[in-house]
């Protein structure tokens, strides 16, 4: 169907087995219920879909039209969840995954904010329970009753701490963990309580960069990993008091790809020709650094990390970068797919699945060997940035006018 338009040593992931608030939120095993997905590493558990299609393409379930945007999806209890803006009013959609059927929405003036890119909202709703909440570019914060879409509490940000607003707006994607939602907001973050909005803590008013907040636990506490206008941070999520930090000035300030973490070391890649760094973090205010170089630049989606190995977009928008693999312990090139552009990459099954910039979706082994698709199919016209979404045996992609496509990857 089609809608009308409208408005990650010490860190080991084993952590995650921890008991109580901080653990992530209870979803099914093939929900998608936030930015990244679960394990917020971009990887899906998920095994029971189809790696190989026919030559016209998977069969299409549904389409729908959410208006201009970057948004990805979440997707849990049946339901799929983004944002768009039509008209300079942004939207928070609700549908049924599916059907594509429009369940709620809730719209709310927003500029576009069209500066060098097609605008409107680039950050990812998290569904946490019963409760759903985003985060508009320019800082209107809501959380909803998932079911409904009752607005159980809304604040802008900005408005109410005097924060300034980063020169794209807000881009990261709300953090919850226990009973806090994080953002990428200040300098360093911001905590509120997730069932008020109330404030918790509140970082420098310096600009903010655009990656999610990413936990990783500390002993017995937790830390979230954020990039700033000018450095990526670990900061307690406790008190909001800054643990380590490493100076990393990328042109515009744009540090919006988020930190891939195995262990104690964190790899930070950005754009513009910034390239990479492989960190060791340790109990001193600056990690340790174990390889730095420009083998990968990240510009926007972050890579995957799967069997040692890093697969990410490399390059700036408008440049048809390639589609890369590389060690993660060295930053050796294992290979390059030309002509990729700046799209986006998830993995489940071994598999990669990536959506390239002009809107070919490719499925592949995800090995050092080399990129070899099993199936291929060109699912979208227009800019394609958007992460696309393996969710219950279905992928979800857009583009950035909007144009949303569900394809049905499901075993017979």
């Amino acid at each position: 169907m089609s809608l009308a338009r409208s408005p990650l040593s010490r860190w080991a992931l084993a952590a995650w087995a921890f008991a109580g608030l901080a653990a992530p939120p209870a979803v099914t095993a093939a929900d998608w219920p936030c930015w990244r997905g679960p394990k917020r590493n971009g990887v899906s558990d998920e095994t029971d879909w189809l790696d190989r299609w026919p030559a016209e393409g998977p069969p299409v379930a549904w389409k729908a039209s959410v208006g201009t945007g970057y948004s990805s999806f979440a997707v849990a209890g049946g339901r799929v969840f983004t944002l768009g803006n039509t008209d300079h009013t942004d939207t928070v959609f609700c549908l049924d995954a599916e059907t594509g059927k429009l369940l709620w929405s809730h719209a709310y003036p927003a500029d576009l904010g069209d500066r060098f890119f097609a605008g409107g909202p680039t950050s990812t709703p998290t569904v946490d329970g019963d409760r759903v909440f985003t985060l508009g570019r320019w800082g209107d914060c809501f959380c909803f009753e998932a079911a409904t879409g009752k607005v159980i509490w809304t604040k802008n940000v900005a408005t109410e701490t005097g924060i300034r607003v980063p020169g794209w707006g807000f881009s990261g994607s709300p953090l919850v963990h226990g009973d806090r939602l994080v953002l990428n907001v200040g300098e360093a973050g911001l905590a509120l309580e997730k069932a008020t909005g109330r404030r918790v803590w509140l970082s420098g008013n310096q600009e903010a960069g655009y990656s999610t907040p990413l936990p990783v636990p500390r002993g017995d506490g937790w830390d979230i990993l954020l990039g700033s206008g000018k450095a990526y941070l670990a900061v307690d999520v406790a008190t909001g008091k800054e643990r380590w930090r490493i100076r990393w000035v990328t042109q515009y300030g744009c540090n919006a790809a988020d930190p891939v973490v195995d262990g104690d070391r964190v790899f930070i890649s950005t754009g513009y020709g910034k390239g990479g760094v492989l960190l060791r973090s340790g109990d001193g205010p600056e990690p340790e650094v174990i390889w730095r170089g420009k083998v990968l630049a990240t510009q926007m989606s972050p890579s995957v990390l799967i069997d040692g190995h890093l697969y990410g977009a490399d390059g700036d928008t408008g440049k048809q970068g390639p589609l890369k693999c590389v060690v993660f312990a060295t930053g050796e090139e294992r290979w390059a797919h030309p002509g990729f552009g700046t799209g986006a990459v998830t993995a489940a099954a071994g598999r990669l699945i990536a959506l390239s910039e002009r809107g070919e979706l490719m499925v592949a082994p995800a090995t050092p060997k080399g990129f070899a698709p099993t199936a291929r199919a060109q699912v979208l016209g227009g800019q394609c940035w958007t992460v696309p979404v393996l969710a219950h045996g279905r992928l979800f992609c857009r583009n950035a006018e909007g144009d949303v496509v569900c394809l049905d990857v499901r075993k017979p």
